[in-house]
């Protein structure tokens, strides 16, 4: 039975495509030249990071975000950057009893903004430096069955990425949902790899039914 129902961030509930764009207003590099090679990265299974590297050898992206910060133009997401489907979606897993969590590598202050948008809809919200541990590494993983009522088994974990959801929450013992969208979910999507999802999705809109199929054929 799946009781839990577990979610990433960026590309899974909020699509980042502005707030890319505002990384590459900040390195004053052409937002389609920018986005170019960050799909070059994430084609060759690098650290989506290196892309800053390209364009400014030796960025710190901490240190970088504190400068935005200091200059008026932090990062930053709020409603209107949710994909459509995700508080429909919320609303009717809620409905059907699952416990929700959101769960992913996100700041401190990315978890205020996370709060605002959604503590009415989930039941805890948890970010990598809340915790101390970022995905891949598994004690992210491992946090998350902590903070669940639920046995890892029994948790579906949401994401985009291969690498950084799928592959480690399946390590956790968890079951998996793909959903392609973003640049890793378009890229990553005829990946052998992918195969090992529970499920594989174009729409959050699509986890209702299939988690009541999986649990009714559990039972």
């Amino acid at each position: 039975m799946i009781k839990a129902a577990v979610f990433d961030v960026g590309e899974c509930l909020v699509d980042e495509t502005r707030e890319y764009g505002t990384w590459a207003d900040w390195l004053e590099v052409p937002r389609h030249t920018f986005v170019a090679q960050f799909g070059a990265v994430i084609a060759e299974g690098r650290d989506y990071r290196e892309t800053f590297q390209v364009f400014r050898p030796g960025f710190d992206l901490y240190e970088e975000r504190e400068k935005r910060a200091a200059a008026g133009d932090p990062e930053t997401f709020g409603e209107d950057d949710l994909y459509p489907d995700v508080r429909p979606a919320l609303a009717r897993l809620r409905a059907d009893g699952l416990w929700l969590a959101i769960a992913g590598n996100q700041t401190v202050r990315a978890g205020r903004i996370l709060r605002d948008l959604f503590t009415a809809d989930v039941d805890l919200i948890g970010t990598s430096d809340d915790w101390g541990a970022s995905k891949p590494d598994l004690a992210f993983f491992e946090r998350v069955a902590e903070v669940v009522p639920a046995d890892p088994g029994e948790i579906l974990y949401v994401g985009d990425r291969l690498d950084n959801d799928v592959l480690p929450a399946a390590r956790a013992g968890m079951r998996t949902a793909l959903i392609r969208r973003g640049p890793w979910g378009w890229i990553q999507q005829h990946d052998p790899a992918a195969e090992r999802a529970t499920f594989r999705i174009d729409s959050l809109l699509e986890l209702p039914e299939l988690i009541a199929k999986a649990n009714a054929a559990g039972s």
